[in-house]
């Protein structure tokens, strides 16, 4: 059992390793989206731009109040291979997101997850806000459950930029 056990620590120091290195990122999950516009939107096509994917709702306080630096972020950015996502989670009237989406002028793609299937795909997400930072690859690079630092998230959007 002791060899049993010490395999297994072994193991998991492998995995911590090539966690710490980069060596074992994540790649997003395949999921589909529905955009405001009636366009439908995969996952698939976060490759090639450093994507933050954001799942709020209307109803969340963090999530309007991280909102304008989401925005701020995305205007800081977007000119260098940055985009945004944000995704409606499924409990949240579409008519309240559309009205959100538009008063406040929200410049990237707005998504509602009207089946609760994409946060399910990325991970069973249901606290909001929760965001994923992807590299121009698509591999998960940082998941913030609640609102993220935010010079923190733009020292490392501009790490991840800065990678060929």
């Amino acid at each position: 059992m002791d060899a049993m056990r010490r395999m297994t620590f072994s193991a998991l120091l492998l995995m911590a390793a090539l966690a710490l290195s980069g060596c074992a990122q994540e790649q997003a999950p395949e999921s589909a989206f529905v955009l405001l516009d009636g366009s439908k939107f995969s996952s698939s096509q976060l490759k090639g731009k450093v994507t933050l994917v954001n799942f709020w709702a209307t109803s969340c306080t963090t999530c309007v109040a991280e909102m304008p630096e989401i925005v701020a972020t995305y205007q800081q950015y977007k000119d260098k291979g940055y985009d945004t996502l944000a995704v409606a989670m499924s409990y949240d009237p579409p008519s309240y997101v559309v009205n959100f989406a538009h008063t406040r002028q929200l410049p990237f793609k707005v998504a509602i997850d009207n089946t609760g299937a994409g946060a399910k795909a990325w991970g069973d997400v249901k606290l909001t806000p929760t965001s994923f930072l992807l590299n121009r690859r698509g591999e998960i690079v940082k998941r913030y459950v609640g609102a993220p630092d935010f010079s923190e998230l733009h020292q490392l959007i501009e790490k991840l930029l800065a990678e060929t």
